[in-house]
C-alpha cells in the first residue's frame, strides 16, 4: 500500500484550496492501491491557510529542531505540521504503507525541493517535514513529477 498527497488525486486540500490533480495517480485511488492523506488539514490547519514556508532548514531540521515552519502572515505553525505529520505517519502504519507520492516543493510533502523561507518563490534541495518523518521510519518517497 502507498500513501499519496490528497491534493494530487483532486482534494482541494491546498494552502489556496485547490488541488494538483494527476489522472494517472488518482487512477491509482480508484484501483484500491493509494491511501489519500494531507497532513496540513490532519495538524488541525485550516483551508484556506496562508502559505507557510520552512525556515532555517528542512524537514529534518523541523524535526530536530534546528528549523521550524512560518506562514506567509508570521505565525510559527511548527506544531500544527509536527501533529499532521505524526497523524500521516500513523495512518501509514497502521495500513502497512511501505511508499508514499508526496507533492513536491509543500512544506509538508516536498521530497527533493522545498521553498527556500523567503516566500520569493526560491527553491531549495531539501524534504518537506512529512517526507522527512516518513523516511526515519523506513517509507520510501517520491513527488509526483514523472
Amino acid at each position: 500500500m502507498k500513501m499519496i498527497s490528497a491534493c494530487l488525486i483532486g482534494c482541494e486540500c491546498r494552502y489556496d484550496q485547490k488541488s494538483c490533480l494527476d489522472e494517472d495517480l488518482e487512477q491509482l485511488l480508484r484501483e484500491g492501491k493509494v491511501i489519500p492523506v494531507c497532513p496540513e488539514q490532519l495538524g488541525g490547519l485550516p483551508t484556506p491557510r496562508p502559505p507557510a514556508e520552512i525556515i532555517g532548514g528542512d524537514g529534518f531540521d523541523v524535526l530536530d529542531g534546528r528549523a521550524r515552519i512560518v506562514d506567509q502572515t508570521g505565525n510559527d505553525v511548527t506544531d500544527e505540521f509536527l501533529a499532521g505529520a505524526q497523524q500521516a505517519l500513523k495512518l501509514a502504519k497502521t495500513v502497512g504503507a511501505t511508499s508514499a507520492i508526496l507533492k513536491e516543493n509543500s512544506p509538508s510533502c516536498g521530497s527533493s525541493f522545498v521553498y527556500d523561507g523567503s516566500f520569493s518563490g526560491k527553491k531549495v534541495p531539501g524534504v518537506g517535514l512529512t517526507a522527512a518523518l516518513f523516511k526515519r521510519n523506513g517509507i520510501e518517497v517520491r513527488s509526483e513529477v514523472k
